[in-house]
């Protein structure tokens, strides 16, 4: 019985680094390749095509991420996770051999399907690799890696870009996939294994597709109008999915998602908006070197004081089970994240000593109610392949909202003009409204 034990439970532990691995490297890559840009264009040219890099990424996870329950479907767990390792492994070697631009362009897409998938799979797979006692464990810790690769992301590129080494950076990304994938057949249960081709949503996955591309362009193109424009098309873009979605038979979203009465599209917009507030770390190192007169590096690390929050909080928050508590901070958390965005509001003019607890405590915000959503996303429904659906949606509405919040944040930092405290104030004051909207939608989402 013992010897039984100790392999279960090595096996968990297994698991668990498997589905958080996979949720890592995604999200490492989202802003490594940010760092390691200026050298790269030092070394291929191809300056025109810079903020590209991450709009091609970001589309390809979002894509990525809609297709994990036709690759379980047909692969398994196992065989959907190997393909997934191999895609970003292939995807990261590409990047580090590109000998130009649009090669490289080219290979972030193949990175970001590979990355996408696994993120997808993460939350999808851990409804067979863990019992459900420890699942709200098991999704804080892969739900803490995107605050991890948020903070681990900048800090490696800018690492090998000052080694002047920005091609072993994605070879080291690389071994770290194909490192985890060795690991997967002894760890992960197969699952079953259909073997046939599961029809593809091709409407709904266009229309978001779109809508992720419209966003990502919003963050790249000049000019507030412009901007603003791309927002507008993107939210528009959305309504049309939302729209077929209801009526179609073959959907992203599980059923559950669209009937009246049921909490899972409450539950699906509330992680969005906590989502939404992680586009404040774009901005953050550029007003810690302008106002606070911060070196770049340890404005980096300022920045990263949400997803350390985030990621902190999370493993701690993780242990509540009573049903009224878990409740309790479904709505705590999308009420602390705008009351600390807010408060770095006030805050801009102030020793950047302050900022540290006030971003950290925006951070603790989405740690505290993101895996119990997580949870209650996976527990929607007792059907294990609508339940395998609503997990893999957690990645997609994640990605989708990370770009999102981006692009507005950058509209919102494009209003202050040429003043960089308005320009801040406006980004802070106005991610802190719309995660504010997280508390209305979490309360709505426990009545349902």
């Amino acid at each position: 019985m013992t010897n039984q034990l100790e392999l279960r439970k090595q096996r968990y532990l297994g698991a668990s680094v498997v589905l958080s691995g996979g949720v890592l490297v995604g999200a490492i890559n989202i802003y490594l390749a940010a760092s390691l840009l200026p050298s790269a264009v030092a070394d291929l040219g191809g300056e025109g095509f810079y903020a590209w890099n991450m709009t091609v990424y970001l589309v390809a996870m979002v894509i990525a991420t809609m297709l994990t329950g036709r690759y379980l479907a047909r692969w398994g767990n196992v065989g959907a996770y190997l393909i997934g390792f191999a895609t970003f492994a292939a995807g990261s070697l590409a990047c580090a051999a590109s000998p130009a631009m649009a090669v490289l362009l080219v290979s972030r897409g193949v990175q970001g399907l590979g990355a996408g998938l696994l993120s997808g799979l993460g939350f999808a797979v851990i409804r067979a690799a863990l019992p459900p006692r420890l699942w709200t464990r098991g999704t804080a810790l892969m739900s803490a890696m995107y605050g991890v690769g948020n903070f681990a992301g900048p800090a490696l590129g800018g690492l090998f870009a000052q080694l002047g080494s920005w091609r072993v950076a994605f070879v080291t990304m690389a071994v770290l996939g194909i490192g985890c994938a060795a690991i997967v057949p002894r760890v992960l249960p197969r699952g079953e294994r259909a073997g046939v081709r599961v029809p593809i949503p091709a409407l709904s996955m266009l229309l978001i597709a779109a809508a992720a591309g419209a966003v990502s362009v919003a963050g790249v193109v000049d000019g507030t109008a412009a901007k603003a424009g791309c927002i507008a098309a993107a939210l528009l873009l959305v309504a049309g999915f939302v729209a077929h979605e209801r009526r179609s038979e073959l959907r992203v979203f599980p059923r559950t998602t669209y009937e009246r009465g049921a909490s899972l599209k409450w539950v699906y917009l509330t992680l969005g908006l906590l989502a939404f507030g992680v586009a404040a770390e774009s901005f953050l190192p550029l007003f810690g070197q302008r106002l606070a007169g911060l070196p770049p590096l340890v404005a980096g690390f300022f920045a990263a004081a949400i997803s350390l929050g985030w990621s902190l909080t999370q493993i701690l928050g993780s242990s509540v089970t009573g049903r009224r508590a878990v409740r309790g901070l479904r709505v705590l958390g999308p009420v602390l994240l705008a009351a600390g965005l807010a408060v770095q509001g006030l805050v801009m003019r102030e020793n950047p000593l302050v900022w540290v607890p006030v971003l950290f405590l925006a951070g603790a915000g989405i740690g505290l109610a993101y895996p119990h959503l997580s949870v209650a996303a996976m527990s929607s429904t007792q059907d294990p392949e609508e339940g395998g659906r609503a997990a893999a949606g957690i990645a997609t509405v994640t990605s989708l909202s990370i770009a999102y919040g981006t692009a507005v944040a950058g509209a919102l930092v494009n209003l202050g003009g040429a003043s960089t405290l308005d320009a801040a104030r406006n980004m802070f004051f106005g991610l802190a409204a719309v995660c504010a909207v997280g508390a209305l939608t979490s309360a709505r989402g426990n009545r349902a």
